[in-house]
């Protein structure tokens, strides 16, 4: 306990008991760890409890809200959100250390982040340095409202440090689909209540534009079969997020009457 910093780490989960204790074993030096749970089927709530963490069971509300909601809870000054698929290496762990140990300079600190795909650190594409702003003092700085893809924001000068965190994202396909099922259904209900549209013919446009961005212009190619699974997934995406705002389109369509008023939606 002594060797614990002023530092509180904001982490929300959902079924992530495999990934959960490395993330937390990763944050150990941090002298709280604020977990928000949105009804795990899984030993996530049980192996935070064990670690020390404090635990909170609230319902889904989204991204950016839900990681708000758990800054909110937080005691410390500082900051840091982490996602439990992401942990701290022990060189990034002492620059934290000594942020928030020293008086402070900035409202912020930025990373870059390495992100694992299948046991391969993946350096293009846009996925490295895919620098994020995750440690900033709590009166300087807050998680955007976004349903999905939230960010933080800090209000004062952000510092980019050169350590990283490291990210391991979900390596097993029929998992991935899960999640590109639930992204796609987010960003199409953002898109349509921000009144765009699409097609089915748009749909496809932007998935072939998303995989030949990110497989050729993006160097996608030179990381391996797994680069050419990243640049697939992310076409995929595209294309259902935008077939699926193009169903909300057809289906929330007005009905007017021959004079033009509109009465309603279908």
């Amino acid at each position: 306990m002594n060797n614990r910093v002023p530092l509180s780490v904001a982490i929300i989960t959902k079924d992530e008991a495999e990934n959960l204790p490395r993330c937390l074993g990763s944050v150990a030096f941090a002298d709280q760890i604020m977990v928000v749970d949105s009804g795990s089927s899984d030993d996530t709530v049980n192996i935070a409890a064990a670690c020390g963490c404090d635990v909170f069971v609230e319902e889904w509300r989204g991204f950016g809200p839900q990681k708000q909601m758990a800054v909110d809870r937080c005691r410390n000054d500082w900051i840091l959100v982490l996602d439990a698929d992401e942990c701290i290496p022990p060189e990034t762990a002492e620059v934290i250390k000594k942020v928030v140990s020293l008086p402070p300079v900035a409202a912020g600190y930025s990373f870059p982040r390495k992100n694992f795909f299948q046991g391969r650190w993946i350096r293009h594409a846009g996925w490295w340095p895919d620098r994020v702003i995750r440690l900033f003092r709590k009166d300087m700085g807050q998680v955007t409202a976004a349903m999905v893809h939230e960010a933080v924001e800090v209000k004062g000068a952000v510092i980019a440090l050169e350590s990283p965190l490291e990210h391991f994202t979900e390596s097993r396909l029929s998992n991935l689909l899960l999640k590109i099922d639930n992204y796609s259904t987010l960003g199409a209900v953002t898109a349509f209540a921000e009144g765009r549209k699409a097609t089915i013919w748009s749909a496809a446009l932007r998935a072939l534009l998303a995989f030949s961005q990110d497989y050729f212009l993006r160097l996608g190619i030179l990381d391996g079969a797994q680069g050419f699974t990243l640049a697939i997934t992310d076409g995929v995406n595209k294309f259902f997020k935008y077939a699926k705002l193009n169903e909300l389109n057809r289906r929330h369509k007005p009905r007017c009457l021959p004079d033009k008023s509109c009465i309603g939606l279908e």
